[in-house]
């Protein structure tokens, strides 16, 4: 049967046509919404692709078992990234599908530089999160927001220290921006806050002079040693605090013309 044209042109024909190819389109998607529902694509596997250190395959499973809903083709991935996001060592994690059944999850760790003030951990990137570990680790301390500033210091200030083979056990920055620093050795340096660099630097170098190894008139080495504490907040030089308020042998020698002044502290 052959129909007219004005027929098909007319305006009911064609919202008949629009309302027919919807419907079946409507019922292509509850199809292929059913199909991908069904058992058949169900995910069976888990596979951990990149070998970790701290988070344990148990961890991984029970949020595998707590987020995975769905089957292979409907999980929400990003839902199962973020659930694993959350555990204590991952820095980042990455959630992909393998046919037929299988989520491959690739784990980035934390590993941590130092001690967060005394309640978490930081890594090399200023990153902190919560986690323990038994390893000894340097302590780092500041105000909240500034453990990626504190971190870089802390490798600042250790490649400075580095030519007298000193390493730094603390570092902390005061809620008034000031600088202190406790070495291996117990020894304190109060940096201030202003031109630690440099302040840091003038010490390196008039450390070995003030405290270096010593000989006697008979070529004997003398037992050199070594300050409490000192305070490097001084604009041509610095104060040193020796145990028992001793003055160091080092003091018994006049200093070198037009250097920086070094004088014994006792506070």
């Amino acid at each position: 049967m052959t129909i007219a044209p004005e027929l098909a042109a007319h305006p009911l024909n064609q919202v008949a046509r629009v309302l027919t190819w919807g419907a079946l389109g409507l019922l292509a998607y509850g199809a292929a919404g059913w199909l991908v529902a069904r058992p058949w694509f169900a995910l069976n596997t888990l596979e951990v692709k990149t070998p970790v250190r701290h988070v344990t395959e148990a961890q991984v499973r029970l949020v595998a078992e707590r987020k995975v809903r769905g089957t292979f083709f409907t999980v929400d991935l990003d839902r199962v990234r973020a659930s694993l996001e959350k555990l204590p060592w991952v820095r980042e994690a990455r959630v992909e599908r393998r046919w037929p059944d299988t989520l491959v999850v690739s784990l980035v760790e934390h590993v941590p530089l130092a001690r967060w003030n005394d309640s978490a951990l930081v890594d090399a990137d200023g990153a902190v999160f919560g986690a323990a570990v038994a390893d000894r680790l340097p302590r780092l301390a500041g105000p909240e927001g500034s453990s990626a500033e504190v971190v870089e210091a802390y490798a600042r200030f250790g490649q400075i220290l580095a030519p007298l083979g000193m390493r730094i056990d603390t570092l902390s920055l005061s809620p008034r921006l000031a600088w202190r620093i406790r070495l291996e050795s117990g020894m304190q340096l109060a940096l201030g806050r202003e031109d630690t660099d440099a302040r840091l630097t003038r010490f390196v170098r008039l450390y070995p002079r003030l405290f270096g190894p010593r000989t006697d008139a008979d070529g004997q080495q003398i037992p050199v040693e070594t300050p409490l504490a000192v305070d490097l907040r001084y604009p041509d030089g610095f104060a040193i605090r020796m145990p028992g308020g001793r003055v160091p042998s080092s003091f018994a020698e006049a200093p070198a013309s037009g250097a920086p002044s070094v004088k014994p502290s006792t506070t």
